[in-house]
């Protein structure tokens, strides 16, 4: 099979390869990838940001996202069958979805939203897994109360601005002058153009913030909170239990601890909290907010779709900052490179 594998760590490392077709255990489902997605982790671990907490030794197949159909079976799967059209974001050790083929334990996967394309649906799984973690399983957002979500045009922003709108939340975004009609039509009741004006500025009393861009941004994100409310990084700096998530070495605690030290002393100084995000396969979740896709209630943002052969450069649209808007997806269907669907 056809795969872009990570040979060496670093921007150049990337290549593809032929590779055998993988084999699979008794709880596992091969899977024909119809699509990918590329999402800003392809990068942290092509470039061995994460390599001493997720030990992957190179060559592997790079990638988290997929959609595609079941072509073989484990001896204990008995929620999909061959032919099933599936989604979803493989556990970290076994990700490898820029790929002709995968193999992906059951657990890791849902079948596709009825409602979504295999490209579409391939948008979907890593953000959509990140907004659910973040609002439901760490927030526990209600009706009424405030989020504010940064980047909300991008492929994490999107979706977090729909989900929290879904839940009941007034929702704040950040974002340029260019997507501001995009967020609105998403639902965010607050837009603020970071292009015109700072919103630490302009915003306070928030409950939840969600941080994709770290550094000072995140530091002048604690200050909007209201007292008790919680910032959520997903950028960085990591803490302890991002390193008890991963199962990695008691030390590694310690240093994500250190990482951490700084902005949860100035949190706490403020009377808030902080706690960084990794998100996790779920496929139960993702069976959950298939629902939400298929009900209307959310809808992927694509920015552009590459052809497979052509991943290298999708990584690199993104990577040079000339995403306008949402996801960006590779697919092994031909004649597919498109335009910005915020155009």
């Amino acid at each position: 099979m056809k795969a872009f594998v990570v040979e060496k760590y670093g921007m150049d490392g990337l290549r593809a390869a032929d590779l055998p077709t993988p084999s699979i255990g008794r709880g596992d489902v091969l899977v024909r990838v119809s699509a990918a997605s590329i999402n800003p982790l392809d990068k942290m671990i092509r470039d061995g940001e994460f390599k001493r907490i997720i030990k992957r030794k190179p060559p592997f197949v790079l990638g988290h996202d997929l959609a595609g159909v079941v072509i073989e079976i484990g001896d204990d799967v008995h929620d999909f069958k061959v032919g099933d059209e599936v989604y979803g974001r493989p556990r970290d050790l076994r990700a490898g979805t820029f790929a002709e083929l995968i193999s992906v334990d059951q657990h890791d996967i849902a079948l596709k939203p009825e409602s979504l394309t295999l490209p579409e649906a391939a948008a979907v799984p890593l953000v959509a897994l990140a907004a659910w973690q973040i609002l439901v399983d760490r927030a526990h957002v209600q009706p009424g109360q405030k989020v504010l979500v940064h980047a909300g045009a991008g492929g994490l922003g999107s979706t977090v601005i729909q989900l929290a709108k879904h839940l009941g939340a007034t929702v704040a975004t950040t974002t340029s002058t260019g997507t501001v009609e995009l967020v609105r039509e998403l639902g965010a009741d607050v837009v603020v153009d970071y292009t015109t004006e700072d919103f630490a500025n302009v915003l306070s009393g928030y409950d939840l913030v969600v941080d994709s861009l770290g550094g000072a941004n995140l530091d002048k994100s604690l200050t909007v909170l209201k007292p008790g409310g919680l910032a959520v990084g997903v950028a960085g700096p990591p803490d302890a239990g991002f390193a008890q998530q991963v199962g990695a070495p008691a030390f590694l605690g310690i240093v994500m601890n250190q990482l951490s030290r700084r902005v949860r002393k100035q949190a706490k100084a403020l009377g808030v909290r902080y706690e960084f995000l990794f998100m996790q396969a779920n496929g139960s979740q993702l069976r959950e907010l298939g629902a939400l896709y298929d009900s209307g209630a959310l809808r992927p943002v694509i920015d552009r779709t590459f052809a497979f052969a052509d991943t290298v450069e999708a990584m690199a649209y993104v990577e040079e900052g000339r995403t306008k808007a949402g996801k960006v997806v590779v697919t092994m269907e031909p004649d597919t490179d498109s335009g910005s669907a915020a155009d």
